[in-house]
């Protein structure tokens, strides 16, 4: 490369510095290295994104639906509100009331005489006669009761 220098230019160049037509080493090393950071944080965004939903699927939570949704609205519409949301509905218990509640249901229908599952019964559907006819029934007139102070003036 000592032939093609200019007179005024320096003797000792740095050694990134390469003669025309030569590869430029320095160059293919820092593209390759943007190109993995790049994908790198690219990585690490989507797995700090998806922390409340790793959370919420790892705990077996009830909400895992909705901390997924939060999560997806977050990405979606830049706004860090939903994100947090998930985070602490992922880190929250919510009871399971429907198991309590089909014990409770049990327990009534063994009191009631059914076997199980046999007490939900799908009711019939009232006609709109029916319905005219219950809202054109009017209560009996009760006879209301005075107050002991108008009693006595």
């Amino acid at each position: 490369m000592n032939e093609s220098l200019h007179s005024a230019a320096s003797h000792h160049l740095p050694s990134f510095i390469v003669a025309p037509g030569d590869t430029d080493v320095l160059m293919v090393v820092m593209s390759i290295f943007l190109v993995l950071s790049v994908l790198g944080f690219g990585l690490l965004f989507l797995r700090l994104h998806t922390l409340p939903e790793r959370m919420a699927h790892r705990g077996h939570k009830l909400q895992f639906e909705i901390v997924a949704v939060l999560g997806l609205l977050a990405l979606f519409t830049h706004i860090h509100l939903f994100w947090v949301a998930g985070v602490l509905l992922a880190l929250i218990d919510i009871p399971d009331f429907g198991g309590s509640l089909s014990r409770i249901a049990g327990s009534t229908e063994k009191l009631a005489g059914f076997g199980p599952g046999e007490g939900n019964v799908e009711l019939p559907q009232e006609t709109h006669a029916e319905i005219e006819h219950k809202e054109t029934v009017t209560a009996p007139d009760i006879p209301r009761r005075t107050s002991k102070a108008s009693a006595h003036a």
